[in-house]
């Protein structure tokens, strides 16, 4: 286990509970920067998807069917838009809009995305700090044989059928890690920083990509360890695993933690893999074999807990610059 504070790096269904995991053992003392690279506008709003699939998690709220979304949702307004010539490839439910609604008019007055999430988590009382990656817009961009397509259209639109080449993470040259995450980052009772279980191109990359924010996480000194997304050969939810092949690379754990090479010090696993262990100490890496598929919030919290030991465990020294 740690002592102090813990910063987690999140994106999707996967980052989403893992957080829900450690807020329930860390309460305020744990901060989530959330990938951004996802977001877009949609009918004229500004749509935050991964925010607010970590938001809705930590605050008790999230569809428990699909992990995104608002729990009792209902579909009058893509009802009517749809009838009326809108588009409905992206489901807007009605208790979904409102958040929507809100954050584009704030925005629209000058607002920081920062302080926006920070306001919806107080009112919805999650104590966790969510911060978004950068308050600059950020929009990844697959590539693909036929051309780009933006995220959502390859992701729900085209509902990741199209084989990807790569990404293109636009408007990274603009962005800046926030203020917020650069106060969590300078907090001496940091302990240590967690990759979530997320899609390592689409969830943790873009928030890697910030300039000087990867620097800046290493830099701290503090173990940094990462639960792999990946079990026994696939991944849990998401396209991660279909991204791997089509990238040619091996889809496990192992392929994983390479991504990752040189920036994390430690890696959880599944048991499903524990015979890939050895190969990950060979990288000079930390590695923890445990239960890691999260079904319960029991099995949140246990793998949670898993990931706070082994960054524990981390050797004197090896989370240091």
């Amino acid at each position: 286990m740690i002592a102090g504070t813990l910063l987690a790096l999140a994106g999707g269904v996967g980052g989403a509970k893992l957080a829900d995991g450690l807020a329930a053992l860390l309460g305020d003392r744990l901060g989530v920067i959330v990938n951004t690279g996802d977001d877009f506008e949609h009918i004229g709003l500004s749509i935050s998807p991964d925010l607010d699939t970590v938001l809705y998690t930590l605050a008790g709220i999230a569809n428990p069917e699909t992990g995104w979304g608002v729990a009792g949702e209902s579909w009058a307004f893509l009802d009517q838009a749809v009838r009326l010539g809108g588009p409905g490839w992206f489901r807007l439910g009605d208790r979904d809009l409102a958040i929507h609604v809100l954050r584009s008019e704030r925005l629209r007055r000058g607002e920081r995305l920062s302080a926006i999430t920070a306001d919806f988590c107080r009112r919805l009382g999650v104590a966790a700090r969510l911060m978004p990656m950068s308050d600059a817009p950020v929009r990844t961009v697959v590539e693909t044989a036929s051309g780009p397509l933006p995220f959502q259209d390859y992701f729900v639109r085209h509902r990741c059928e199209i084989p990807v080449t790569g990404f293109v993470f636009a408007g990274i040259e603009q962005a800046r890690p926030t203020p917020e995450i650069l106060a969590a980052l300078a907090a001496e009772e940091l302990g240590a920083i967690v990759l979530g279980p997320s899609n390592p191109f689409v969830s943790i990359d873009p928030i890697l990509a910030v300039p000087g924010l990867k620097q800046a996480l290493r830099r701290r000194g503090v173990p940094i360890v990462a639960v792999s997304p990946i079990i026994a050969g696939a991944a849990v939810k998401g396209p991660a695993a279909k991204m791997m092949r089509e990238l040619r690379l091996e889809v496990s754990a192992l392929a994983v933690a390479e991504h990752y090479a040189g920036f994390i010090d430690g890696v959880l696993i599944d048991e499903a893999d524990a015979a890939l262990a050895p190969r990950l100490e060979a990288l000079g890496l930390a590695v923890r074999v445990a239960p890691t598929l999260m079904k319960t919030p029991e099995d949140r919290r246990a793998v949670a807990g898993h990931a706070l030991t082994l960054a524990g465990a981390v050797p004197a020294g090896r989370g240091s610059a």
